[in-house]
C-alpha cells in the first residue's frame, strides 16, 4: 500500500543563476505563524544560527529586509516577507489540488503493474474536502481510486459519456435547488440513476479577519472600491452565487473581480488571504484554515451519481464502506461547515428531489 505526494516547489532565481531556498520559504511561514524567529525555528526544526544566515543571505539577494526583530516584542515579517509567504499558500492553494490528481492517476498505473489489478474505481467530481477524505482513507484501505477534480458540468458529461463511474457535485438546499436542477437538465433524475449522499456544507462569504470592509451580505459586493474573486465557469459554486445574486437582485456587472476567477475554494480563500480580494464565495473550511471571517449564505448538500449497476462493483461497495464508517464521519465533521450525517445513503436520484431538505444538524 502506498501514496503518490507531488507538492509544488517554487523559488526566486537571480542573474547570477542563485535561488531562493525552499526552506527560507518554510522559515517565513513559521515565524509568521508563531510570532518569533526562535519558535519558527523549532517548528520546522532549523538552528537559530543557520536560520540567521538564511534570512542575511536572501535579504542580501533580494535588496530588502524580510524579518523585523525587536528585544521584547518578537519577530514579524516585512511587507516583501509577507508577501512570499502568501505567494507560497496561493501557489499551494491553486496547484496542490491538480497535483493530488495526477497522484492519484499514477498511483493507479503503479498498483496496476504491480499487482496486474484492472483500472481503478474512477470519480470525477467538483472539488471539495469531504472529497480529499475520501480518497484518503479509501487509499488507506487499498482501494484503487482515480479521482479527478473538475466542474459539475464536466463530472456529469463524463458519467454520461463513460468516462468515470462515480460523478460527485453538490446543489443547494431549498428555494435554489429547483432552478439548479433545472440547469443541468437531463443529466439529472434518470430512472437508474442512483445518489450517493455524502455531506452536507456551508457555503458563504470570505472576508478579511475582523471584516475592516464591513462586508456581510451578496449587496456589499456591488459596493465602491470593494474586490472580490470568483470560482470558474461552469462549477456548482459559481451557479449557486449566480442564483444567489438573482435573487438579492444584485447585478454581476457591478461587481469588481466577478470575472477574476480561481479553479477551488482553498485558491479563492488564499487569494483574500493574501489582499488581492475584499471577498470571496466559497465554503468555509478553507476560509478558516486560512484564517479569514466567514459569513454563511447558504447551505448544500454534496453527492456522488452513479448508475445503478455500478453500486453493484466491489469497488464502489468498499468506497460505501468507507463513506459509512465511524472514521469517515469523524474526520468530515472536523471540517469546519461540514457534516457528514446519513454519508453513505443511497436513493434514487428521481425521488431524491422530491425529499424535504436533507439533516440540517451543524451545517443546516
Amino acid at each position: 500500500m502506498f501514496k503518490i505526494l507531488i507538492r509544488p516547489r517554487w523559488t526566486i532565481r537571480r542573474t547570477d543563476g542563485t535561488e531562493l531556498p525552499q526552506r527560507l520559504i518554510e522559515l517565513l511561514g513559521a515565524v509568521h505563524e508563531r510570532g518569533s524567529l526562535l519558535a519558527g525555528c523549532e517548528a520546522i526544526g532549523l538552528s537559530y544560527r543557520h536560520a540567521w544566515g538564511l534570512l542575511r543571505e536572501a535579504e542580501a539577494g533580494l535588496g530588502a529586509p524580510l524579518v523585523l526583530m525587536e528585544r521584547g516584542k518578537g519577530s514579524t515579517l516585512t511587507a516583501l516577507g509577507e508577501r512570499l509567504v502568501w505567494a507560497d499558500r496561493r501557489i499551494d492553494a491553486r496547484l496542490s489540488p491538480a497535483l493530488d490528481m495526477l497522484g492519484s492517476e499514477i498511483e493507479v498505473e503503479l498498483r496496476r503493474t504491480l499487482s496486474a489489478q484492472p483500472s481503478g474505481l474512477r470519480i470525477h467530481a467538483s472539488h471539495g474536502f469531504a472529497m480529499e477524505v475520501l480518497h484518503a482513507q479509501a487509499t488507506a484501505a487499498d482501494i484503487a481510486v482515480e479521482l479527478k477534480y473538475c466542474s459539475a458540468e464536466e463530472a456529469l458529461g463524463a458519467l454520461r459519456n463513460g468516462h468515470c463511474e462515480l460523478a460527485g457535485m453538490h446543489l443547494p438546499i431549498g428555494e435554489q435547488e429547483a432552478a439548479a436542477r433545472r440547469h443541468y437538465g437531463s443529466a439529472l433524475g434518470g430512472e437508474r440513476q442512483r445518489l450517493v449522499h455524502v455531506a452536507t456544507r456551508r457555503q458563504g462569504l470570505m472576508v478579511a479577519p475582523g471584516n475592516p470592509r464591513k462586508i456581510y451580505e451578496l449587496a456589499d459586493l456591488a459596493r465602491n472600491g470593494v474586490r472580490f474573486v470568483n470560482r470558474q465557469p461552469g462549477s456548482g459554486t459559481r451557479l449557486l452565487l449566480d442564483l444567489l445574486l438573482k435573487q438579492a437582485k444584485v447585478q454581476a456587472r457591478r461587481i469588481d473581480g466577478y470575472q477574476q476567477s480561481e479553479f477551488t475554494h482553498a485558491a479563492v480563500a488564499a487569494y483574500v488571504a493574501s489582499g488581492m480580494a475584499d471577498a470571496a464565495f466559497g465554503v468555509e473550511t478553507p476560509a478558516r484554515r486560512f484564517g479569514l471571517d466567514f459569513i454563511p449564505l447558504h447551505n448544500e448538500r454534496y453527492f456522488l451519481l452513479c448508475d445503478a449497476a455500478t453500486l453493484e462493483s466491489p469497488a464502489v461497495v468498499r468506497v460505501l464502506d468507507v463513506l459509512r464508517s465511524p472514521a469517515f464521519r469523524v474526520a468530515t465533521d472536523a471540517l469546519a461547515g461540514y457534516d457528514a450525517e446519513g454519508a453513505g445513503e443511497v436513493s434514487a436520484a428521481a425521488e431524491a428531489w422530491l425529499a424535504p431538505a436533507m439533516r440540517r444538524g451543524k451545517a443546516g
